[in-house]
């Protein structure tokens, strides 16, 4: 592991005169040698514990149909060794600052460690996406903290120079083109009482990754999400759209929202940043939506490097378990969440000169072979160590791609944790689609379909 923390130093203090360079042809010629389609590095580690990648995990059983849970290729396997309070110090350096608070609030807590299983894939198209997106994507007319240009379908900067370019790259990280589906909020508070703050039906579409889409006819708006809840009776016909730009310099974030007391759809701009999200207990802000989303112009991001760490991956028998066989009254319960080692690209954020933020600082941790934050650690204004966000790496292998899948957000200082995008008790689970386009996201859409 000090070996490739050494060697992603060395490659940071190359790039960091260039910082804002396009990336060189003989660079952008090792994806898919050296390196994999997607940037990571494609050699295993010398003692064989992270494997090589040869081409991700493809195989889709005969007769799936999409949207039907997805079976988990490795269930015969078990444990290579757990973490516990008792061996905790020989793992820390593999481990970020939240999963250590939580050994330090319950010291019964355990991860398991499984064989890594290197299945992140993509389909042919993004690969060649992507090689375009490392020789053209640059930042904004404002600067990448605004916005990014030159980049269509793929992970914009495969061979980051930069923590802002690593950042964007788990902004566009690949979901699919479009998914819908049906997905629940959980939220488990300090005395261990679970409840169930949102039932939703969603609807995202990604134009960014629009078949279709090229660098002249692509509109500016990379993710697109519209949502209308169906429980608790609180929040029964409450709905919502989310439009987020590339570029801030070029268009602005729009959000609308449907309140049933209103029976009227209005415009909502403050839908973003760390707004508290209704059915986030306190503890959720809409960026923290996917470990991390929206515009990264509040934070200077800086790249510290690449680490080994153990990390959520391959958890599709997790969402295959009832909610109630899954949640504990202080975290998950132990053995409920597979983990694997992996290497991941470790980022520093800290507020921006003249900004403001309820979470001054965070620092995420992005999986190489997708660009997910799998991680993220979150400190308040007094410097304390206050929310840990967790992912869990869905393999779908129908797409190919592996995505985040559902979140765990932790309060390490109030107590409690939220359980989000939960689709672990649908019968449907991560349908994806093919798009349908502005209509479907537009407020007279919304409107229409929110109850009367």
């Amino acid at each position: 592991m000090k070996r490739s923390i050494r060697l992603a130093c060395c490659a940071l203090a190359l790039f960091a005169s260039a910082a804002r360079a396009a990336v060189a042809p003989d660079q952008v010629a090792e994806l898919g040698r050296s390196l994999t389609p997607v940037g990571a590095e494609r050699a295993g580690n010398p003692d064989g514990t992270i494997p090589a990648w040869t081409g991700g995990y493809t195989t889709v059983p005969p007769g799936y149909v999409v949207g039907q849970p997805r079976i988990d290729p490795f269930a015969n396997e078990r444990p290579l060794y757990s973490i516990t309070a008792d061996n905790l110090s020989r793992f820390a350096d593999r481990l970020p600052e939240g999963q250590k608070a939580l050994f330090a609030k319950d010291p019964a807590y355990r991860i398991d460690v499984y064989p890594t299983h290197r299945t992140a894939a993509l389909p042919t198209r993004i690969y060649e996406n992507i090689r375009a997106n490392a020789a053209g994507a640059h930042a904004g007319a404002q600067g990448i903290a605004a916005g990014v240009d030159g980049a269509i379908g793929g992970i914009p900067f495969p061979i980051p120079k930069d923590g802002f370019e690593a950042i964007w790259n788990h902004l566009l990280a690949f979901w699919g083109v479009a998914r819908a589906g049906h997905v629940s909020n959980y939220f488990i508070a300090a005395d261990g009482r679970v409840e169930r703050t949102n039932a939703y039906h969603e609807r995202v579409e990604f134009p960014y990754y629009d078949p279709a889409a090229t660098l002249g006819n692509f509109a500016g708006y990379y993710f697109k999400r519209r949502e209308l809840s169906d429980g608790p009776p609180a929040l029964a016909g409450r709905g919502y759209l989310l439009w987020q730009p590339v570029d801030l310099a070029r268009q602005p974030i729009q959000a609308w929202q449907y309140l049933p007391r209103e029976r009227r759809v209005r415009r909502s701009p403050l839908l973003s940043y760390d707004t508290p999200t209704p059915d986030g207990a306190g503890i959720e802000s809409f960026d923290d939506y996917y470990v991390y989303s929206g515009s990264p112009d509040r934070y200077q991001f800086r790249l510290l490097g690449k680490r080994e760490m153990i990390v959520p991956y391959n958890n599709n028998r997790f969402h295959r378990t009832p909610v109630a066989d899954l949640v504990g009254p202080t975290h998950l319960r132990n053995g409920a969440l597979r983990y694997e080692l992996h290497r991941v690209w470790v980022v520093e954020a800290t507020l921006a000169p003249g900004k403001r933020h309820t979470v001054p600082r965070r620092r995420f941790y992005l999986d190489e072979d997708t660009w997910f934050a799998v991680y993220a650690d979150a400190w308040d204004e007094a410097g304390r160590l206050w929310k840990f966000s967790h992912g869990t790496m869905y393999l779908v292998p129908d797409l190919p791609a592996v995505v985040l899948g559902s979140r765990i957000t932790y309060d390490l200082l109030g107590g409690g944790y939220l359980f989000a995008f939960s689709f672990n008790d649908e019968a449907v689970q991560y349908k994806h689609e093919s798009p349908q386009g502005d209509l479907a996201f537009s407020p007279e859409q919304l409107s229409r379909e929110s109850p009367d």
